[in-house]
């Protein structure tokens, strides 16, 4: 019997539903799923396609190991160390390190002359006056003492001279060291404490001042205040060289009144201190102050005269 031809006329593949069958060339593509005899589809795995170049997004190389992800720290972390210090880098620290250190320094010396910027116009020309009135009380005693050279030098009678000096210096001395009572012009300061808040050291701060401004004799409620004297905080109350001192604190103090006084009323001096502290300041001016707390002298034990 004869068989028909696998080819159609012309040569061509024949074309069945499933593709194109080219017997001559012996193969047959398939693109549907394989079946076992009794018509069921067979078991076997998919096979997936894997698309993209190796190195894309998403590609997948058999055999290759995937490195992790490099985040902003890590990224920021290699950039910080192992530091790289170039020269450059080093003249620029050294020249902000100089410059911070400017102002700092700038800044310091702005702090401590603070009091002084922020004061009043008419407080600078007070501070101003007090400076010019102490320059002038150190030119006149300054004078006084040449004077003095003078006439121990001219004078016929030197000895009397000498003897008489002598007497008007150990008058002043004893004043100074508390031993005589004085009388003259001055101020009398009295702080009420009502809070128990003055302490030895705003005592000790008033005294200071007013020695500076030229307070020649003091004494504070009856106890006479000298170069060696003490204040020590007692509890409630001040102790001066021993002796209980309570409020309200009462302070003489013999000089010149025109500047004892502006020199406990200058910004940040006394009284602003005692009144941050809410006590009361009253100054008045009698026309004359009373220093008759004394001392007894003390001899000294290893010092002696040298004349």
């Amino acid at each position: 019997m004869r068989r028909m031809s696998d080819r159609t006329p012309g040569g061509k593949p024949e074309e069945t539903p499933h593709g194109k069958l080219d017997r001559g060339a012996g193969e047959i593509p398939h693109s549907g799923p394989e079946t076992e005899p009794d018509g069921r589809a067979a078991d076997r795995p998919a096979q997936r396609s894997v698309t993209g170049s190796a190195g894309e997004p998403g590609a997948a190389v058999p055999g290759a190991a995937q490195s992790p992800p490099v985040t902003g720290r890590a990224a920021l972390l290699s950039g910080l160390w192992p530091p790289r210090v170039s020269r450059a880098q080093l003249i620029v620290a050294l020249l902000l390190f100089v410059l911070g250190l400017g102002l700092a320094i700038q800044v310091r010396a702005a702090g401590e002359d603070g009091a002084l910027r922020g004061a009043r116009p008419e407080d600078l020309v007070r501070i101003l006056s007090d400076l010019d009135e102490r320059t002038s009380r150190l030119d006149a005693e300054k004078s006084r003492l040449e004077e003095q050279r003078t006439e121990l030098e001219t004078s016929s009678d030197q000895a009397e001279e000498a003897r008489r000096q002598t007497r008007e210096r150990e008058r002043q001395l004893g004043v100074l060291a508390g031993t005589v009572g004085a009388v003259g012009p001055g101020i009398e300061i009295r702080i009420s404490d009502p809070f128990g808040a003055v302490g030895a050291d705003m005592l000790l701060d008033a005294v200071q001042e007013l020695r500076a401004a030229g307070a020649e004799a003091m004494q504070i409620n009856g106890v006479r205040i000298v170069a060696s004297t003490s204040f020590v905080d007692t509890g409630s109350a001040v102790s001066i060289d021993g002796k209980r001192v309570d409020a309200p604190f009462r302070i003489a103090a013999i000089g010149r009144a025109q500047d004892l006084e502006p020199a406990l009323s200058i910004p940040g001096g006394v009284v602003q201190s005692l009144e941050k502290e809410q006590a009361t300041v009253s100054i008045e001016r009698p026309e004359e102050v009373t220093v008759d707390a004394l001392r007894s002298p003390e001899r000294p034990d290893y010092a002696q005269s040298s004349s």
